[in-house]
């Protein structure tokens, strides 16, 4: 079984406190982007994972879709697997392509293995191996609080948009992100600002980890700055970098006005 985990982008992203287990308490709202990794999930006599296209940096036994399998083979009597991981979606992006990889090999054992397990219980488990994990059960865009995965529905659309992504020859740690910034509360939900006009969004919809990570990387404030020149309705880094993306009312060819990874298309 073959399946296409995509990535997503944030739709503002604050820092609301920290808390006790040493994680933070966040809202943001996630969109999916269909820029895309390949995952294939096949029974097998015994277990074995492969990987294709872009590395990885790490162990490979510390690899989210290995720890999918072993998580779900705790609680059901699952054969063995060939499991094998094409990767497009850059990572250290602030694009959640590994956390999309550890949800999809999740729905993929769901359905290979029929667990019948419901979004519910598939967001459970995914919450367990990353904190926006959960958000790629569904293919929709979702509200985060909490760690991100307390997911809630939204009507924010940008069906008809163009989104111009690019992710610079940076690598950025959530870790290193999140010491850089200072937690406080909003004083605007992300939810009443995603009501607005896109075009009213910016200076209001704001990404709390862009002020730390643009003194250290001035080069990713010059990318989101040269969106903008190029006609963005709004742009913003996604996540904790060091991805920055623009939207646009029509397609614009851009690609050679970056250096990096670059993906540029319609959403829906």
């Amino acid at each position: 079984m073959v399946y296409f985990p995509p990535c997503k982008i944030n739709l503002g992203l604050q820092i609301v406190s920290k808390r006790e287990d040493g994680y933070h308490n966040i809202e943001t709202c996630f969109y999916p982007v269909p820029w895309r990794d390949v995952l294939e999930v096949i029974k097998s006599d015994q277990f074995e994972f492969t990987q294709s296209g872009s590395a990885i940096p790490g162990r490979e036994e510390d690899n989210l879709c290995i720890k999918a399998y072993r998580l779900l083979k705790k609680d059901f009597d699952l054969q063995p697997i060939k499991l094998h991981l094409h990767k497009v979606i850059p990572t250290g992006a602030g694009l959640g392509g590994g956390s999309s990889d550890a949800a999809f090999t999740l729905r993929a054992l769901n359905a290979v293995f029929n667990l019948s397990l419901s979004d519910v219980e598939l967001s459970k488990y995914a919450s367990i191996l990353g904190s926006d994990c959960s958000f790629f059960v569904k293919d929709k865009p979702m509200l985060g609080s909490g760690r991100g995965e307390i997911l809630s529905e939204t009507s924010v659309s940008l069906k008809g948009k163009f989104l111009v992504l690019v992710k610079p020859d940076v690598h950025i740690s959530t870790a290193d992100a999140y010491a850089g910034v200072i937690p406080k509360q909003p004083t605007h939900a992300i939810k009443e600002i995603l009501g607005l006009p896109i075009a009213s969004w910016r200076g209001r919809l704001k990404n709390d980890f862009e002020e730390s990570v643009f003194k250290k990387y001035p080069q990713i404030e010059g990318i989101k700055n040269e969106l903008y020149n190029q006609g963005a309705s709004y742009a913003s880094m996604s996540g904790s970098g060091a991805s920055v993306f623009g939207i646009f009312e029509s397609p614009h060819d851009l690609k050679n006005k970056f250096r990096g990874d670059f993906w540029a298309g319609e959403l829906s």
